[in-house]
């Protein structure tokens, strides 16, 4: 092959290389929607991997965890560094193909100029010099753009936490729909309660936009390791689901939108981890019905007015429909703590 041909072929992948590098960053930080980034996924699916091998070593879910829990803080710092290793190739093929010298001597060029070192510069012609401060431009602007972006990031993950912590004050360590139930009893909350079910419409609201458009804030733990903003979800719409489909009371619009909320929330953030929406579980199956019929005895001990339980089931089985699934899909790529249906990490789990 001719060598103004391999010059020509070095010099489009180089362009391409700049371009795909630019814009999947501004894909994956700056455009306020869910768009997935193939190289940004491609970063996070290969280091969840050596993450997961490594966790899997752990005894308990605590040690596992504690794993885990560093796998989206890597994940962000591998990010930029492999921006930066593609615009390093990608200005050593220019370089290369502008005629700058061998590769090893464009190398240099490129990471000189990527690194603002100076320390080599072009010497041939005015179009090289130009690239090498682009280059170092696009190096400062790509670091400039994770770094802007921690602070809303880590915002967002905050004020997402402060509802789970909130939930666990009000329905204990392990929180069950029946507790919160009980407690939403106790403070007068179970009839024309506007605030709580305002708060935790907004909050689902809020875990909509900030999980779809910067996807990585699914994958950062609680500060505690039982707590999850997944579990924390189910409880809420499981408690919703409840009191709709078995307390004998007036229908409160504000848990409805809440409701609502909640499950366009979590289907939407479950979809974009490739969550395919199926058939939900069936009305007979033993595990649902069972945890059903309990709870529906604790409500009933209670002193609650309740509908008959198996007009209830049929209404709750129904409404649960809507998010179980979803739910089980982030329990499971999240690890999530307790659940049941994630066998890759809890088959075998034993008390943190």
């Amino acid at each position: 092959m001719p060598d103004i041909v391999l010059r020509g072929l070095a010099l489009g992948v180089g362009l391409f290389l700049v371009v795909s590098t630019l814009f999947g960053a501004v894909r994956s930080f700056v455009l306020p929607r869910n768009e997935n980034v193939l190289l940004s996924s491609w970063v996070f699916r290969s280091i969840r991997v050596l993450f997961r091998a490594v966790a899997r070593l752990g005894r308990t879910y605590a040690q596992r965890d504690r794993v885990m829990a560093l796998y989206a803080p890597v994940g962000l710092i591998m990010l930029p560094i492999v921006w930066l290793a593609l615009l390093s190739i990608s200005y050593t093929l220019i370089f290369w193909a502008l005629g700058e010298g061998h590769l090893e001597r464009c190398f240099r060029i490129s990471n000189s100029s990527l690194l603002t070192l100076g320390s080599e510069e072009p010497s041939h012609n005015m179009w090289a010099n130009m690239l090498s401060y682009s280059e170092a431009t696009l190096g400062l602007l790509l670091l400039t753009l994770l770094i802007s972006y921690l602070p809303t990031m880590y915002q967002a993950f905050s004020k997402r936490e402060l509802t789970v912590a909130r939930l666990e004050l009000r329905a204990g360590t392990r929180a069950s729909a029946t507790e919160l139930i009980c407690w939403l009893e106790r403070t007068n909350g179970l009839g024309e309660n506007q605030q709580q079910w305002q708060a935790w419409e907004e909050w689902f609201i809020e875990i909509e936009e900030t999980h779809t458009s910067l996807p990585i804030l699914s994958f950062f733990r609680s500060p505690q390791p039982g707590r999850s903003w997944v579990s924390t979800a189910g409880v809420i719409l499981d408690t919703a689901a409840l009191i709709t489909s078995s307390l004998n009371q007036p229908a409160n619009p504000h848990l409805q939108i809440c409701f609502k909320a909640g499950c366009v929330a979590l289907n939407r953030v479950a979809r974009f981890f490739h969550f395919e929406e199926d058939a939900a579980h069936s009305p007979d199956d033993p595990t649902t019905r069972a945890s059903f019929a309990r709870a529906h005895e604790q409500l009933r001990e209670t002193g609650l007015d309740l509908h008959p339980e198996d007009e209830a089931w049929q209404q709750y089985h129904e409404l649960r429909r809507r998010y179980a699934r979803a739910i089980a899909h982030l329990a499971r790529i999240t690890m999530n703590p307790g659940s049941e249906l994630d066998n890759d990490w809890l088959a075998n789990k034993d008390s943190a």
